[in-house]
């Protein structure tokens, strides 16, 4: 099915399902320990093997010889992988690193081989017996330092409208500062796991990959297989947040290692080797410079970006909501790599605006302040209803406006002090913060089946994946609406490559993209339904179980009495992209306490209003903008993966050391939806929103904090050693 405009009679519209609370639908599953993630899956695999990976333990340089003599010798030990022993191995579309080094090792803790064994523990004794002999080059592990020979990423990594130097040197007002964004680590729950099983020449792996499509292409390309070769089935994910877009090493070591020893094998990557094997958020260094009249309003803005990866890879895009969410006729935005071999830099929730607003959001609170604006005024007096860089494209919808307004009036914004430093609660500081939250809103193809059986019961098939996003749920309910059923009555089935393509969990699309699926299957359906009940399609009413035309009212359950009835169909959206720039909006606004004479942080209140589109399920949704916030709370204050530049790893690679926000560190959050739709997003009229809810919090709490004390801080993260200094002494 090919989504242009909706008709004007949408069965979703009805809203007797989509768009009310309902508990999670996989809930009590998981609260009662039978929800079966990749490594629990003892039931489809039951006399597995166990994988353990021998990481490097350098940061840039070859191997010369790996000793497996003792490794081989030790009690139940049934194989070991080197890359010598694989073979030539392909490289998948979506892989930027080698998961299996050797000879050359491009970074720490690259897995240069995998032990198997009949047990975990022998697996790991034998593996601390593997004896590996490098040749140490030397690295470039320092973005500061690399930044001098960065270079263009590709056509796309500068923008430029009118003439930005010219307008920025004439602007009476204007701000040139710097802003650094450190590397952070996904640290979801559950760790990167899977198991793997052969059948001659085919390959089943059960595994925690939000992406399932894009994935059987990798682990196809890699192992040389054909794609009806591989199946991958993921149907919980304990938390991915972009870690588990793609192929990582515990998938294909434990092929690797299941095609050796000739039996199933289970590989988990440990937790203190997860944060430099696998991928994370990149470091940045942002140069923003803003030109403003007298009047306030944005004449000039420019807003330059440098990361580093490994050769090959890509930049963290942290200009891309500086293209959009601002208004001002003269504007520049560009991105430089540089080559570092450090581990690998990729997508982690809300890549690009996550740590672009960062920056941006302190930008324009100082722009603010020089101005002598309210930054909420500020904000809404350069608004925008058009694509800034292509005044000729409209935003499907825009209420960034309304987010701003009605959070500053449900926050009580106007009784924060204008003057930095000055309100307190005994020994506390106490300061107001606000920030935009921007996040594109990317529709994409997607895909499923949907049967009906004789028991008036329909089941969902789709490839769609939940990392903890509510997918099970907002697709039955999709299900439910479209065939005029309780929810009960819809089973929904998940994350297997044997079913149809959907669009996967990643870049906010999920929801929104694979409920439309689920709408175009239930279209099919719907027509088939009618048809077999003698009904004009056309003019069909699913209601309460019953399916009704012409004056006639059937069950629904009697078209499927002679066996059942299938539906399937892929929604696509054409040229969309074109013709209508979309995206999410929001506001975030934050109360902290600055301790006085220990410069100890409190975040005491926070906000967020968000504008995007129908809410399918205002619980799950909910809860995916709470999640989204109290991440925003680890970036701004915690979260950094400290690296030593002189061996190139990340040295605090493991919860102990990689501080992230618990539950003592977090307030009440309130959430508001605006009550809008956007009919040019999809037949849901839906948006994503779990990562709208992450962008812009860190700096909404570098502005309170500011607010606060009266402290600039421009690196992240913020932490009292940067502020003791400049504390108030009264």
């Amino acid at each position: 099915m090919k989504f242009d405009t909706p008709a004007t009679i949408n069965p979703i519209d009805r809203l007797k399902v989509v768009g009310k609370p309902h508990p999670r639908v996989e809930g009590p599953l998981k609260t009662t320990g039978t929800a079966r993630y990749a490594y629990e899956r003892h039931d489809a695999v039951p006399d597995h093997a166990y994988g353990y990976i021998v990481p490097a333990t350098i940061g840039k340089g070859r191997v010369l010889s790996i000793d497996t003599s003792r490794a081989r010798r030790a009690p139940g030990v049934l194989a070991i992988v080197t890359a010598k022993d694989a073979g030539a191995l392909g490289k998948g579309k979506y892989n930027t690193a080698k998961l299996l080094g050797g000879p050359e090792v491009q970074h720490y803790h690259q897995a240069l081989a995998v032990v198997v064994a009949d047990t975990f523990e022998q697996a790991r004794w034998a593996a601390s017996l593997v004896k590996v002999e490098y040749a140490r080059e030397k690295g470039a592990f320092d973005l500061a330092a690399a930044k001098g020979s960065a270079t263009k990423p590709g056509d796309d990594a500068d923008s430029a409208v009118g003439d930005f130097a010219g307008a920025y040197a004439g602007a009476p007002v204007k701000l040139d500062a710097t802003y650094t964004t450190p590397d952070q680590s996904h640290a979801m729950m559950e760790p990167h796991a899977s198991i793997a099983a052969w059948e001659g020449d085919k390959v089943t792996i059960w595994t925690a990959n939000q992406m399932i499509a894009w994935s059987k292409g990798d682990v196809a390309a890699t192992l040389g297989l054909p794609k009806d070769n591989v199946r991958l089935i993921s149907p919980y994910i304990g938390g991915g947040f972009g870690g588990k877009l793609f192929v990582r090493a515990d998938a294909l070591l434990a092929a690797l290692g299941a095609r050796a020893a000739k039996r199933p094998v289970a590989v988990t990557l440990p937790r203190p080797v997860m944060f430099n094997n696998t991928t994370h958020r990149p470091a940045t260094i942002q140069r923003i410079r803003i030109g403003a009249g007298e009047d306030g309003k944005i004449t000039a803005i420019g807003h330059e970006s440098w990361s580093g990866d490994l050769k090959g890879g890509g930049p963290e895009t942290a200009v891309n909501q500086t293209r959009l969410l601002y208004a001002g006729a003269n504007r520049m935005t560009a991105m430089r790599l540089a080559v570092l071999d450090l581990p690998e830099g990729n997508a982690m929730r809300a890549p690009g605006e996550a740590p672009g607003l960062m920056a941006l959001e302190i930008a324009i609170d100082e722009m603010a302040e020089k101005l002598k604006l309210d930054p909420v005024q500020f904000r809404i007096l350069n608004d925008t209803q058009v694509d800034p860089e292509k005044p000729e494209r409209p935003f499907s919808q825009r209420n960034f406006v309304q987010c701003m307004r009605e959070g500053a009036d449900r926050f009580g914004w106007k009784n924060r002090s204008s003057t930095p430093g000055t309100k307190r609660d005994g020994a506390w500081l106490v300061g107001m913060g606000v920030a935009s939250a921007f996040r594109n809103n990317l529709v994409m193809k997607s895909g499923a089946r949907v049967r009906l059986a004789a028991d008036g019961t329909a089941t969902v098939e789709t490839d769609m994946t939940d990392i903890g996003t509510g997918s099970y749920t907002i697709i039955a309910q999709t299900a439910a609406e479209m065939l005029g059923l309780p929810i009960e009555k819809v089973v929904v089935k998940l994350g297997d490559s044997d079913f149809p393509v959907s669009a996967g969990s990643g870049g906010q699309w999920g929801g929104n993209s694979s409920t439309a699926g689920v709408y175009a299957a239930c279209v099919k359906l719907r027509e088939n339904v009618a048809k077999n009940l003698g009904l004009d399609p056309a003019t069909a009413v699913f209601e309460e179980g019953k399916v009704s035309a012409g004056g006639r009212s059937l069950p629904l359950a009697q078209a499927a009495a002679k066996g059942e009835v299938v539906g399937e169909d892929t929604m696509e959206y054409g040229d969309l992209e074109k013709r209508f720039q979309q995206s999410t909006f929001g506001a975030h606004f934050v109360e902290v306490g600055v301790h006085a004479a220990t410069g100890e942080i409190r975040v005491r209140r926070m906000l967020a209003v968000c504008a995007a589109g129908r809410i399918l399920n205002p619980t799950s949704a909910r809860s995916q903008v709470i999640g989204a916030m109290t991440m925003g709370v680890g970036a701004a204050l915690m979260e950094e993966l400290v690296v030593d530049k002189r061996l190139g790893f990340f040295v605090n690679h493991d919860l102990a050391g990689y501080e992230v926000p618990v539950h003592a560190d977090i307030p009440h959050q309130e959430v508001v939806f605006l009550d809008e739709t956007d009919p040019k997003s999809s037949p849901m009229k839906a948006k994503g929103v779990g990562e709208l809810g992450i962008c812009g919090v860190a700096a909404a709490i570098a502005n309170a904090v500011y607010n606060a004390t009266g402290v600039r801080v421009r690196d992240y993260p913020v932490t009292l050693d940067k502020l003791l200094r400049g504390l108030p002494t009264v």
